[in-house]
């Protein structure tokens, strides 16, 4: 637990101070969590880091989790990198005579979709009106929601949410986290009223509860069904950066879609 709190509080540290900084230096760590967290993707499914297809899918999650390019290069539209994505991957099943076949090339075009949007969405989310307000809000409620589970779990936790995915998770954690992330939500409503309504503010506090909590359970889920207990070993007492940033890769993404920041 030491170790865990250790490392958890320098690396967040360091995180909070990119974010402030902005610009590319945000951008840039983004980036690179986004490669690293997609290195530990291939790794759970067996496959080499060498091969060409995968090397598309590198290049693919680096171009989504870029909003903006460096030197004025025009970045290309989501829907072109996953349609040139998609081509490299099936022409790779092709030249290899099937040896890299269609379970293969989908798997790769999940995971790079799966990571490179949830990263572009977290740079994107920087850009807004008020800079650092509204990724802060988001980080603050998933990590409230985070808190609140394993803290309310052990103290009064008895309902089982999913055994067979993640054991140690209860119903009433769940509920905890839940309620704590919307009341961080309203005190930022509180705080910064001409920028946050209350209503927005319980939407987007349940909103990052519920889907980060979802975030948790498919990470432990896909963990559990490739028999490992951590995405990878970057972060000491806390695994990879999957591990860290599953409930990230869904919320962020998921409140932009459903209009709860704004445009």
């Amino acid at each position: 637990m030491g170790q865990r709190i250790v490392t958890g509080v320098i690396a967040g540290a360091g995180f909070l101070v990119l974010l402030w900084l902005g610009g590319w230096y945000y951008t840039g760590i983004l980036a690179v969590l986004a490669l690293i967290g997609f290195h530990e993707y291939v790794k759970l499914n067996g496959q080499k880091t060498t091969r060409g297809d995968v090397l598309a899918g590198f290049a693919a999650v680096l171009v989504l989790a870029l909003p903006q390019l460096p030197f004025g290069w025009r970045a290309p539209s989501v829907e072109a990198v996953a349609w040139l994505l998609m081509f490299a991957l099936l022409a790779s099943t092709v030249f290899s005579k099937n040896k890299l076949t269609l379970e293969h090339a989908s798997l790769l075009f999940l995971g790079a979709f799966y990571i490179g949007l949830g990263f572009r969405y977290m740079a994107a989310t920087r850009d807004l009106p008020h800079g650092m307000f509204w990724p802060l809000l988001v980080f603050f409620c998933i990590w409230a929601s985070d808190a609140g589970a394993y803290f309310v779990g052990r103290a009064v936790g008895k309902t089982k949410l999913w055994p067979a995915i993640s054991p140690n998770k209860t119903i009433e954690g769940a509920v905890g986290g839940l309620v704590i992330a919307i009341l961080v939500a309203v005190a930022f409503a509180l705080a910064w009223p001409d920028r946050l309504g209350f209503g927005r503010a319980v939407a987007i506090g349940l909103a990052a509860a519920v889907a980060g909590q979802l975030g948790d359970l498919i990470q432990s889920a896909y963990k559990r069904f490739r028999g490992v207990k951590d995405s990878g070993r970057l972060l000491p007492g806390h695994g990879g950066v999957l591990d860290r940033t599953d409930s990230w890769l869904i919320v962020f993404p998921l409140v932009h879609l459903l209009g709860l920041l704004p445009t």
